[in-house]
C-alpha cells in the first residue's frame, strides 16, 4: 500500500471515527427564568451549540417564566427545532409556564412538568392608553403558530390552540393527561429518569435519549447574556429612551456638561433594545412629534404650551410604542404606571430645565451694550463733543453730535469700550 493510498485510508478512518464516536455522557442544563428576552435567546442559542459541537447527550431547559417577547420566543423555538442534540424542557415544583413560556416548553422533544405546577394562558395582550385589550389578528396568528408547534412534536393540537384563543391554562396532570407534555413527574431527576429510552425527532433524525445517570453540567450565563437581559427589558428601554432625548437636548443647548454625552448612550442602548423588541410605528410617530414639540418651544417661546405638548406626546408615544402580546399579564399594568410615572416626571422636569436654559442665555445676551441702550441720564459735563453724565447713580463717559450742556437729559444710542454715544432725549 502506498503512501498516498494509507493517507487516504487514515482520512476517511478519522471521518468515520468522528461520525459513530458516542456522545459525552453528560446534559447540558440551562435554567430559563423571568422575563423572555434576548438575553434568554442567546443563552439557549449558546447551550444548543455547545451542546453539539462538545456531543453533550441532551439539553435539559428548566422553565420557570411568565411569559416574555415574541420575537426572542420564536427565535428560540426556531433554535430547538434545529438542534441536532435531544432538547428536553421541564417545569420544577414550585415554577410555572404561562405565555410565551408555555410554547417553549411545548416546543421540545420531551416535555415534562411537575404536580402543582401549570401551563398555558398565552391569549395575546396588546398594550398602550387604558385597558389592555386582544387584538383579533395577533391571537389568529398565534393561534396557528401553537398548533403549528403542537403538530411537528405530536402534542395535542386542539387543546394547545386553546392556550392562545381561550386563555386556557392546564395544571400538571391535565397536561400529562390531555396529550400536552410527555412526561409528570416531581423532581429532575426522576424526570430524566422517565425520559431515558424515549426516542425522538431531531434536526438529524431519529435519537435514543440517554438521560438516565447521566452527569448534569449547568450552564453559567457570560457577561453578554446578562446585559442583553438588562437592556432588552422594555420598562428599561422606555425610560432610557426618555432619558436620551432630553439629555441629548439639553446637552446640545449646554455643551459640555457632560448631558450630551450621557443622552447619547442612553439613546443608542434605547435604540439597541428596541432592536429586539416588536414596535408600534404610532408610537414612534408621537415621540418624533414631541421632540418637534420641544424644538418649537425652543425657537418660538410659547410660555410652555408647547412644552407641556412636547412632555405629554413623548410619554404618551413612549407607552404606545410595544407591540409584545405575550408578556406576563402584570407587565401591562405596572408599565403603564412605570413608564407614564416616569416619563411625565423626568419629561416635566427637563423640558423646564432646558427651557430657562435657553432663556438665561438669550438674557446674558442682552448684557453690556443691549442692556445700557435706551437708558437715560443727565449730563454733568459737556464740551467739544464729549464729557461725563450719570446714569442711574453711575458715572460714565459720554460722547455726542449734539450741542448738550449741563443738566440735560441725554439717552444712550451705543457703547465703545467705556464711552457711551448719546443724544438728547426730547421727551
Amino acid at each position: 500500500m502506498g503512501l498516498r493510498s494509507m493517507l487516504i485510508f487514515t482520512l476517511i478512518l478519522l471521518v468515520f471515527i468522528a461520525f459513530i464516536s458516542p456522545s459525552r455522557g453528560e446534559i447540558l442544563e440551562y435554567t430559563i427564568k423571568g422575563t423572555i428576552n434576548e438575553g434568554t435567546y442567546i443563552a439557549v442559542s449558546e447551550v444548543i451549540d455547545r451542546a453539539e459541537k462538545e456531543r453533550y447527550s441532551a439539553v435539559l431547559f428548566v422553565v420557570d417564566t411568565p411569559g416574555g417577547l415574541v420575537t426572542s420566543t420564536e427565535k428560540i423555538i426556531s433554535k430547538i427545532f434545529n438542534s441536532k442534540v435531544p432538547v428536553l424542557a421541564y417545569v420544577p415544583p414550585g415554577a410555572f409556564s404561562a405565555s410565551a413560556g408555555s410554547l417553549i416548553v411545548i416546543s421540545a422533544n420531551i416535555a415534562g412538568m411537575a404536580n402543582g405546577t401549570s401551563i398555558g394562558a398565552a391569549t395575546p395582550i396588546t398594550t398602550g392608553l387604558g385597558e389592555p385589550r386582544v387584538e383579533q389578528k395577533v391571537v389568529n396568528y398565534l393561534a396557528s403558530y401553537a398548533k403549528s408547534i403542537a403538530e411537528k412534536r405530536g402534542r395535542n393540537a386542539t387543546a394547545i390552540e386553546r392556550f392562545v384563543t381561550h386563555a386556557y391554562s392546564a395544571s400538571a396532570r391535565d397536561a400529562y393527561r390531555y396529550g400536552i407534555i410527555d412526561i409528570l413527574a416531581d423532581s429532575k431527576s426522576q424526570f430524566l429518569e422517565k425520559a431515558d429510552g424515549m426516542t425522538v425527532e431531531t434536526s438529524q433524525g431519529k435519537v435514543t435519549v440517554k438521560t438516565k445517570n447521566e452527569k448534569i453540567v449547568v450552564y453559567g450565563e457570560p457577561i453578554k447574556v446578562k446585559i442583553y437581559n438588562v437592556i432588552s427589558s422594555p420598562e428599561l428601554a422606555s425610560v432610557l429612551l426618555i432619558i436620551g432625548i432630553y439629555g441629548l437636548i439639553y446637552g446640545l443647548t449646554s455643551p459640555g456638561m457632560g448631558a450630551e454625552v450621557l443622552g447619547a448612550i442612553s439613546l443608542i442602548l434605547a435604540l439597541f433594545g428596541l432592536g429586539v423588541i416588536n414596535v408600534n410605528y404610532m408610537g414612534v410617530v408621537l415621540i418624533l412629534l414631541g421632540i418637534l414639540f420641544l424644538i418649537a418651544e425652543l425657537l418660538t417661546p410659547t410660555y410652555g404650551v408647547l412644552g407641556a405638548a412636547s412632555v405629554i406626546s413623548i410619554v404618551l408615544g413612549t407607552l404606545m410604542l410595544y407591540r409584545e402580546p405575550l408578556m406576563p399579564r402584570d407587565f401591562y399594568s405596572s408599565f403603564t404606571m412605570l413608564v407614564g410615572g416616569l416619563g411625565l416626571g423626568i419629561g416635566a422636569i427637563m423640558t423646564f430645565i432646558i427651557i430657562k436654559v435657553i432663556q438665561i442665555k438669550k438674557a446674558k445676551k442682552k448684557v453690556g451694550a443691549e442692556a445700557l441702550i435706551g437708558r437715560k441720564g443727565k449730563v454733568i459735563s459737556f464740551s467739544n463733543g464729549e464729557g461725563m453724565a450719570k446714569f442711574d447713580g453711575e458715572l460714565w463717559e459720554i460722547v455726542s453730535s449734539d450741542n448738550l450742556k449741563e443738566g440735560d437729559v441725554v439717552i444712550i444710542t451705543g457703547r465703545e469700550g467705556l464711552t457711551l454715544e448719546v443724544r438728547k432725549y426730547e421727551g
